[in-house]
C-alpha cells in the first residue's frame, strides 16, 4: 500500500454529502471531508421514519455532525421533514446538487475516502469534462490488487457508487423509473451491450425488479442509464474509498462478513493517464466473474449446485418418510 498522498492544495470541487441516521459512520466520513476542505459542502438528509423509536434524535445528531464546518466553506442543506426512502432520498439529493453545480463529488455517510479520492475525482472531472463517453468516476477498485494497464486508472463498463463523481451533463441522463427498459431489453442494442448470456440474464432480472418498483434503490437505475447511453467509468488502480457501513443497521450492505466490507482506502499518488479511452476487458471480466460471482452460474458450478439441492431435498424426504 502506498503512503497517503497529500494534495498540493485544497480541492476546488463541491462535495455532496448524503446522510441519514448513522452518527458514527457520518463522523468518520465528515472528518475526511474536513481534511479535503471543499469550498462548498451540500448536505442532503432524509427524514426520520415514523414509528422508529429514537431515530429522530439520531437524524438530528447526524445533521449536526455533517454541518460542523470549521474551514472556509459555504454549507448548503436539504433536510427532509419526512422519510423518502433510499431511492428518492438519494436520487432527488443528487438532482438538487446538480441544479447548483456543473460537476461534483458525492459521498454517502458510510463511504470513508482517503485524501487521494478527492484529488483523483477533481483531476478526472477536469480532464473529462467534455468527453461524453465518460459518464462517471468511482473511488472503488475491486480487482484484488491486480493492476490494470500502465496508468493510475482504467476505463470500465461497471459503475461503483461507494464514493463517486460526475457531471450535470451525465446526470441529466438519469431516469429513476427506467422508462426505457421495456423497449431496450427487447432491442438489438441490449445484447450488444452485454454479450455474455449469463450476465445478461443476471442484469435483466435486476432491471425487471427495479422497473417494477420491487427494489427501493437508485443505483441500479444509474448503472442502466450509463450502459444505455454508452457510458464508461473512470476506475482507479487502487481502492480509494472504504465502505464502513456493513452491518445490521445498514439498508443494503447487511453482511459484515462480505469480502467488500471495509476494504482499506489507499493512496494513489501522482496521476498518470492511459494513452486512449478504451474499456479494459480483462478488468471487467474479473469483476463479472469474481465480484458478481457469475462464475457460479456457469457449468460445472451450476450443475454441482443442482445436484447439491437435489441431494438436500432427497435427504429431507427420506427423513420425513422414516418418522
Amino acid at each position: 500500500m502506498r503512503s497517503e498522498f497529500t494534495p498540493p492544495e485544497p480541492i476546488q470541487t463541491a462535495v455532496l454529502f448524503l446522510i441519514f441516521n448513522r452518527p458514527e459512520t457520518t463522523a468518520q466520513v465528515f472528518e475526511a471531508i474536513r481534511k479535503a476542505e471543499p469550498p462548498r459542502l451540500y448536505v442532503a438528509a432524509d427524514g426520520a421514519r415514523e414509528g422508529r423509536e429514537g431515530e429522530a434524535e439520531k437524524v438530528a445528531r447526524v445533521r449536526a455532525i455533517a454541518t460542523a464546518v470549521d474551514w472556509q466553506c459555504e454549507v448548503i442543506t436539504l433536510f427532509r421533514r419526512k422519510n423518502l426512502g433510499c431511492k428518492l432520498a438519494v436520487s432527488s439529493g443528487v438532482d438538487w446538487f446538480f441544479e447548483h453545480e456543473e460537476r461534483g463529488i458525492i459521498l454517502e455517510d458510510d463511504c470513508s475516502p482517503s485524501q487521494s479520492f478527492f484529488w483523483f475525482c477533481e483531476q478526472m472531472l477536469n480532464r473529462y469534462a467534455a468527453e461524453e463517453r465518460i459518464m462517471t468516476i468511482t473511488g472503488n477498485n475491486f480487482q484484488d490488487g491486480v493492476q490494470r494497464g500502465g496508468a493510475s486508472y482504467y476505463f470500465s463498463r461497471y459503475v461503483h457508487i461507494w464514493g463517486w463523481a460526475t457531471w450535470r451533463r451525465a446526470w441529466q441522463k438519469y431516469d429513476p423509473d427506467l422508462s426505457f427498459w421495456p423497449n431496450w431489453k427487447r432491442s438489438k442494442d441490449w445484447p450488444k451491450k452485454l454479450s455474455d448470456r449469463v450476465e445478461r440474464r443476471y442484469w435483466r432480472k435486476i432491471f425487471d425488479r427495479t422497473y417494477a418498483h420491487k427494489i427501493d434503490t437508485w443505483d441500479y437505475q444509474w448503472i442502466a442509464c450509463v450502459w444505455y447511453h454508452n457510458g464508461l467509468t473512470v476506475t482507479p488502480n487502487a481502492n480509494l474509498v472504504s465502505n464502513i457501513g456493513f452491518g445490521p443497521d445498514a439498508t443494503h450492505t447487511l453482511s459484515e462478513d462480505s469480502s467488500r466490507a471495509r476494504i482499506p482506502a489507499q493512496a494513489l499518488g501522482a496521476i498518470t493517464h492511459p494513452k486512449s479511452i478504451t474499456r479494459d476487458d480483462e478488468a471487467d471480466w474479473y469483476l463479472r466473474e469474481h465480484v458478481l460471482n457469475l462464475k457460479y452460474q456457469r457449468f460445472p458450478f451450476v450443475f454441482a449446485y443442482l445436484i447439491y439441492k437435489m441431494w438436500g431435498l432427497l435427504k429431507k424426504n427420506v427423513i420425513r418418510l422414516s418418522q
